[in-house]
């Protein structure tokens, strides 16, 4: 009897962006929203999510570490113009 070969996922890249991450997140967020999806497209899903919302996260926390250094150690109020 051959054996069942085990399923593995192919992980997908790491975003191109900042931007393409967001995008990808939103889309992937209304699929799981509609209500459409199987059970095992939904934990596959939430998978990706979790890993895109980590690079969404790195990347703000980065950019919020350059403008310390561009201030002088001192992050600055954000006031819109």
């Amino acid at each position: 009897m051959p054996k069942a070969s085990p399923t593995t996922t192919t992980p997908k890249a790491v975003p191109e962006s900042y931007e393409s991450a967001l995008k990808e997140l939103e889309a992937l967020v209304a699929d799981m929203e509609a209500g459409q999806l199987p059970l095992a497209q939904l934990l596959t899903g939430y998978q990706r999510g979790a890993e895109l919302l980590t690079y969404c996260r790195a990347q703000l926390d980065a950019v919020e570490q350059q403008i310390k250094v561009l201030d002088n150690g001192t992050l600055k109020p954000w006031t819109p113009t």
